[in-house]
C-alpha cells in the first residue's frame, strides 16, 4: 500500500510542477502584456487622447497577475508539501 501511495503522492508532485512552471511562464507574459498596455497608454495620453479605458484595462491587468501571482505561491506550497511526502515515504 505504501508503494502505491508513494506513487500517487509522486505524480501529484509531477502535475504540481508542470503547473508551477506555466504559472512562471503565464506571469511572465502576463507582465510583458502589462508593459505593452503601460507604453500604449504612455502614447495616448502624449497624445492627448482620452485614457480613461486604457487605464482601466491596465488596472484590471495588473490585478490579475497579482491574483496569479498569489495562485502561484499556493502552487510553490503545494510542491514543498508533495516534495516532503515522497522524500518521506
Amino acid at each position: 500500500m505504501a508503494s502505491a501511495e508513494h506513487t500517487n503522492w509522486a505524480e501529484q508532485l509531477r502535475s504540481e510542477r508542470a503547473l508551477l512552471v506555466k504559472a512562471d511562464v503565464d506571469i511572465e507574459q502576463g507582465w510583458r502584456r502589462v508593459r505593452d498596455q503601460q507604453d500604449l497608454l504612455d502614447w495616448l495620453q502624449r497624445a492627448g487622447h482620452d485614457t480613461a479605458q486604457a487605464e482601466r484595462l491596465v488596472g484590471l491587468l495588473k490585478q490579475t497577475l497579482i491574483e496569479w501571482e498569489r495562485h502561484r505561491t499556493l502552487i510553490v506550497q503545494r510542491v514543498a508539501y508533495l516534495e516532503d511526502r515522497v522524500t518521506s515515504h
